[in-house]
């Protein structure tokens, strides 16, 4: 499991060189099939399946279903808002990294009908399928925000780094204008699951190393709200995290979750145990609930009795298979599972989603397993991060013990984020990494 992850960073200690060998199983013969295999969405996840799948297969007819004419290179986007890449580091086109032989209809699914093996499109269109990926990625619910919503994002002290490429640049210019004077910056994270977990926590570490970079830093109070008692998910990088923003003056409150934000006032109210209490800003970066699309939550697919109201997929953790619905596989960020929303994760995620549905063809059982890796390049000022490695059991799963520390601040991870992990990320669309 060690190799494959030094395969995933690819990163040797003295070069930026990326180790993209194919996967073992794509040098296998490919399988027979007429199988109809149906994708929704051609993010990371559906994009990478569908080429994994293309090499795994032989006469299957694939089809991948997105309106999306741009593909998104998310982990860039922090870096777009840190001012160190523009919005076109993240932007290319969904046709580039899609095989041969894939059909690809530009819609959005209106429908999904898993009783009945069908996927209705939004212009009424009836996909029949014998599988079905749901590769759909979530959905950010600005909404759910009283006062928000996304043509605020690059005014009067409101960023959102998650928004999209254009939406991080407008995120920038408004940290680079708070910096350049200092004052009152407020960070957060919404309740719900959410993809990149970390994120929050690199905002408010980048926009505090530039006021001091800039000498502002003694004008400036940064605070940074926690929707619980803990500041990260897994409980030894909490607490390293708290260490840091303690040593670096960052407050911390816990246990507030956003509910609404008034611009004009610069107030950003917070339901908390004790009732709502109201915080002001001159900057703030605005992360809203996040959430499966209204077609995925509105199916019979979601789990009933856990995320409530969230929509993501029920399926086994470890072969990411539906407990309901043995022909439909989640991939991504859409995948009820406990860990997992990151692109490192999605890279682990598809091979064994591919192999089990291929042994299911074959007639055969399939060994591949899925563990919860997840992994989070956590910046903590440019120049330096930790390379942070778990699995389900909040076990840290360094990739490379004995060179990086996981919890250490390190230039080589600095280096993994910003100049590794884009080839890296581009090697799994294309199903070799």
């Amino acid at each position: 499991m060690k190799t494959s992850r030094r395969q995933f960073f690819g990163l040797a200690a003295g070069g930026a060189a990326l180790a993209a060998a194919p996967l073992h199983s794509a040098t296998a013969q490919p399988v027979k099939t007429n199988a109809r295999i149906l994708i929704l969405g051609a993010g990371a996840a559906g994009t990478a399946l569908a080429n994994q799948l293309s090499n795994r297969l032989d006469g299957a007819r694939i089809t991948i279903l997105d309106p999306r004419k741009q593909h998104w290179y998310q982990p860039g986007f922090t870096l777009i808002a840190a001012g160190l890449k523009p919005a076109s580091y993240s932007v290319s086109g969904t046709a580039d990294w899609l095989p041969a032989g894939v059909e690809w209809i530009e819609e959005g699914a209106a429908e999904v009908d898993p009783d009945g093996k069908k996927v209705v499109t939004e212009s009424g269109k009836a996909i029949e399928y014998d599988f079905l990926f749901v590769a759909t990625g979530l959905k950010l619910d600005y909404a759910a925000i009283e006062g928000m919503s996304l043509d605020l994002i690059g005014k009067d002290g409101i960023g959102s780094v998650y928004a999209g490429p254009d939406y991080a640049e407008k995120t920038w210019a408004e940290m680079d204008r708070f910096t350049d004077k200092g004052g009152l910056a407020l960070f957060s994270r919404p309740a719900t699951e959410m993809k990149c977990a970390g994120a929050p926590l690199k905002y408010t570490f980048l926009t505090e190393d530039y006021l001091t970079r800039k000498g502002t830093r003694s004008n400036s109070k940064i605070v940074y709200a926690a929707h619980n008692k803990a500041l990260f998910g897994v409980p030894i990088v909490s607490e390293k995290v708290r260490m840091l923003y303690e040593e670096r003056g960052i407050d911390t409150v816990y246990e507030h979750v956003m509910k609404k934000i008034d611009p004009v006032r610069k107030i950003a109210t917070f339901t908390t145990p004790e009732g709502d209490k109201e915080l002001g800003y001159d900057f703030t970066n605005v992360i809203p609930p996040m959430r499966a699309p209204d077609v995925i939550l509105n199916s019979p697919l979601p789990w009933a009795d856990k995320w409530v109201g969230q929509g993501w997929v029920e399926v086994d953790k470890h072969t990411l298979r539906h407990t309901r619905y043995p022909e439909v596989f989640a991939v991504g960020d859409i995948a009820g599972v406990p860990k997992g929303k990151t692109a490192a994760s999605v890279k682990w995620q598809v091979p064994v989603a591919v192999d089990q549905l291929v042994a299911q063809i074959e007639g055969r059982e399939s060994k591949e397993s899925y563990d919860g890796y997840t992994s989070c390049p956590l910046i903590t000022r440019i120049g330096s991060a930790m390379l942070v490695e778990f699995d389900y059991k909040d076990n840290l799963v360094p990739s490379f013990p004995g060179l990086i520390a996981p919890l250490e601040e390190l230039w080589i991870s600095w280096l993994m984020k910003e100049i590794a992990l884009k080839p890296t990320y581009n090697a799994m669309l294309r199903g070799r990494a």
